[in-house]
């Protein structure tokens, strides 16, 4: 695959990601569990490709910078800034939630998860929206 479609194909799992948190949400709270843990495997995996596909492409890319306007770029770096920090932030996180769900330890991973979620769900979302401003918005081309 061409390195310049990367930046779609992230958004496309981040995106993705977005979507099955929402339904392994929906799954738990109607008692579903195997679809919501069916689910939030594929969230998992869907935001694993989404870290290795996004490293590929900057390390061979570097920094794509912000184009638009001013008043357009404090927004950016409003939404980029802490989205940078809680991925980087999540992932040990996740992996705690994901390994006490394997060990049945639901009350450690349900208390867990009620923190985890929101924010991954944040980070997937924003994700989105950065890809938006960068190549849609206001892109450089």
């Amino acid at each position: 695959m061409p390195i310049e479609y990367f930046p779609t194909l992230n958004a496309f799992l981040n995106a993705s990601s977005s979507i099955l948190l929402i339904t392994g949400y929906l799954f738990i709270r109607r008692r579903r569990i195997n679809a919501h843990r069916f689910t939030m495997v594929a969230a998992l995996i869907t935001s694993a490709l989404f870290l290795i596909c996004y490293l590929i492409y900057h390390y061979n890319v570097g920094s794509t910078p912000f184009q638009g306007p001013a008043w357009a770029k404090t927004i950016y770096l409003i939404i980029l800034i802490p989205h940078i920090i809680l991925a980087a932030l999540m992932v040990p996180f996740i992996f705690a939630v994901v390994i006490r769900a394997f060990r049945n330890q639901f009350d450690k991973h349900r208390r867990l998860a009620r923190w985890t979620l929101p924010v991954w769900l944040y980070v997937s979302v924003t994700g989105v929206l950065v890809y938006l401003m960068l190549y849609h918005w206001f892109p450089s081309r």
